[in-house]
């Protein structure tokens, strides 16, 4: 197997004490997909995304440097953001010319506000800040896993399973801006394109270990989608049909496609 190099096999590398613990979530996780074994092999190329979202557990593991420590040592840079405290931070590869960074999520636990009444927006986790968000446990829990070859070694991945990416794209569709909820439909359409030969592996991946990891309210949420979400053509499959344009997909081809899925897996 061919080793990989580029900002994101970087940040494998800087990773790689913590791996069997964070999971790669969002747009890298979908373009890893590709990687699996189970995974169709489709004429187009995933979506492609200048950040990498890394979830981590608030129980993480110490290890002596840090993550942010690995990160400086290896040429990353930090930006803050916001009037948060500690602030959110993106970190930068500076000799990366595509702009290409690191964000780290944690799931947020129990109320949005602390005794002091303060929101609970981000905290400190091997010395890189990470953003507390609802929703992120679902891709901590039952990750897959891909080979990623470093160098001269084979690195064993974590990424977020498709069900679990899939149904947490619901979940958060109300907080999304309207470009960022049409790029998820995209998501969602290409990543049951991607597994579309294994609907039944991921339904049983839903009812065994994803779905009883939820809330009811939530299970149920995610089990409407077909009906809630792609019930009709709305504006935002019709912004994901302008998003994959050069793939001309029509927005009642997406709509369908996804519906016919959702009802496959969730349903």
């Amino acid at each position: 197997m061919r080793a990989l190099d580029g900002p994101f096999a970087r940040l494998v590398t800087v990773l790689e004490p913590w791996l069997r613990e964070v999971v790669i979530i969002g747009g890298w996780a979908h373009q890893l997909y590709r990687r699996h074994p189970d995974a169709q092999q489709l004429d187009y190329s995933p979506l492609s995304t200048i950040d990498t979202d890394v979830a981590l557990p608030g129980g993480l593991l110490t290890h002596q440097p840090d993550i942010r420590a690995r990160l400086l040592a290896d040429g990353f840079t930090e930006e803050f953001l916001g009037d948060d405290h500690p602030p959110a931070t993106h970190y930068h590869l500076a000799s990366e010319s595509s702009g290409f960074y690191v964000e780290f999520l944690t799931p947020l636990v129990g109320s949005e506000y602390s005794r002091k009444h303060k929101r609970k927006t981000t905290i400190e986790i091997s010395g890189v800040v990470s953003q507390q968000l609802r929703h992120i446990e679902i891709l901590l829990q039952h990750p897959w896993t891909i080979d990623f070859p470093v160098s001269a070694i084979i690195c064993k991945v974590n990424i977020a399973n498709p069900v679990a990416f899939i149904a947490q794209k619901v979940l958060i569709q109300a907080k999304r801006g309207r470009e960022d909820r049409a790029k998820d439909i995209l998501y969602i359409h290409d990543t049951l394109e991607v597994f579309g030969a294994r609907l039944a592996e991921l339904r049983d991946l839903w009812q065994r270990s994803v779905a009883p990891q939820l809330h009811k309210r939530d299970a149920a949420k995610v089990t409407r989608a077909a009906d809630m979400i792609f019930a009709d053509v709305t504006d935002d499959v019709r912004r994901a049909s302008q998003i994959s344009a050069e793939r001309q997909l029509s927005p009642n081809s997406i709509r369908e496609a996804c519906r016919y899925g959702f009802m496959e897996v969730f349903g």
